[in-house]
């Protein structure tokens, strides 16, 4: 028996899935089916286009107050392989990297304990100033928090402030998983789910786009991947905000959660495919092709994702966990990877505009 039949049809109506037809999606034994109705959503939105940025990471610093268990990345203040960059070196770091041959500047670090306002402020008038054309997307709802108990201010206020300072838009770093039971679970010291969605949503009414991300494969159910998706739809209905909604696949290797195994292909397609399907109001589902190298990645191009990030140039986060994949790909070699699984690419900025001449808007 075809058990895909009845949501096959609302697909194809257009009609809005609902949470158990959510976790049937989760359920079912027919990856293919799945996979194709994925693709048919993703190319009623995009067609045959696949979209990436001219971008690169920039890690400030891996000094953290929080120990979430699912974290590779973070040190204490004073332990060893902790780091923090200064405005200066910063500065020349960016200069020496040419930044101002990207398009994007993907900015985010620890919740560090002694680096005062000032510091963020001034990091993201600097780029600004030195890069005009570069989009600086920084600082994760996690790190927002923060700055919003730096400056003393309401968070209207401290977004304000970090808009006028330069910054462009919000990554979506630090959602993981919304349920409590995960939450209280791996990552209980942080701010909250409903401070995330808050984050996000006052950053969106003022004019602040964000992605919005999902932590997969480590000890969530099925259940809690389709209540995570559809608060994030509930958003989206109410400020259409978010550009891209972006599964992270979880690795364990250095985490307290190393015992667990990675997630697997079948995992990877699943999530991605269920995402492009209850998230009918997000214009793209992404696979960051760090997190689930860059086979895995084209294969995703055909199982709802449209878009596959972008030049990264240096990661740190993901591969301190004991990912694989390499720290940054040249643009030649992920245009040919999007040929490839028989996509056309398309270089586009951060809030999706196309920048190739004679493609339309992505």
């Amino acid at each position: 028996m075809n058990d895909l039949q009845d949501i096959e049809a609302k697909v194809q109506a257009g009609e809005r899935l609902s949470f158990d037809e959510g976790v049937r999606l989760f359920r079912t034994q027919d990856l293919f089916h799945l996979g194709r109705l994925a693709n048919l959503v993703r190319e009623r939105k995009n067609g045959h286009y696949a979209t990436y940025v001219k971008n690169m990471h920039v890690n400030y610093s891996n000094v953290c107050v929080f120990d979430c268990h699912f974290c590779a990345f973070y040190r204490k203040e004073g332990q060893e392989g902790a780091w923090e960059m200064d405005l200066d070196a910063l500065f020349a770091y960016a200069a020496k990297t040419r930044f101002e041959h990207l398009d994007e500047i993907h900015i985010v670090g620890g919740v560090h304990p002694k680096l005062p306002y000032r510091y963020y402020l001034e990091m993201l008038r600097g780029l600004k100033e030195r890069y005009p054309r570069v989009h600086l997307k920084a600082f994760t709802a996690t790190e927002i928090d923060h700055l919003v108990k730096l400056s003393k201010k309401p968070l209207v206020e401290t977004l304000q402030e970090l808009r006028d300072a330069g910054l462009d838009s919000l990554p979506g770093g630090g959602a993981e998983i919304f349920a409590a039971r995960v939450w209280n679970q791996i990552c209980s010291g942080k701010a909250k789910p409903d401070r995330w969605l808050e984050i996000h949503r006052t950053a969106h009414r003022l004019g602040i786009r964000s992605t919005a991300t999902m932590l997969y494969g480590h000890i969530e159910t099925d259940e809690e991947r389709v209540d995570h998706m559809l608060r994030l739809r509930a958003v989206q209905d109410e400020t259409g905000g978010f550009t891209a909604f972006i599964p992270l696949a979880f690795h364990p290797e250095h985490t307290r959660l190393a015992r667990l195994p990675k997630a697997t292909i079948q995992t990877d397609l699943r999530v991605h495919a269920a995402a492009r399907l209850l998230l009918d109001n997000f214009d793209h589902v992404k696979a960051y092709w760090i997190m689930t190298g860059l086979k895995t990645a084209q294969v995703l191009l055909s199982f709802g994702v449209d878009d596959i990030d972008g030049t990264v140039v240096e990661e740190r986060i993901v591969h301190m966990a004991g990912a694989d994949s390499p720290p940054g790909i040249g643009e030649a070699e992920l245009r040919a990877l999007i040929r490839e699984a028989g996509r056309i690419p398309v270089k586009r900025d951060s809030l999706y505009r196309a920048l190739d001449p004679a493609v339309p808007a992505c």
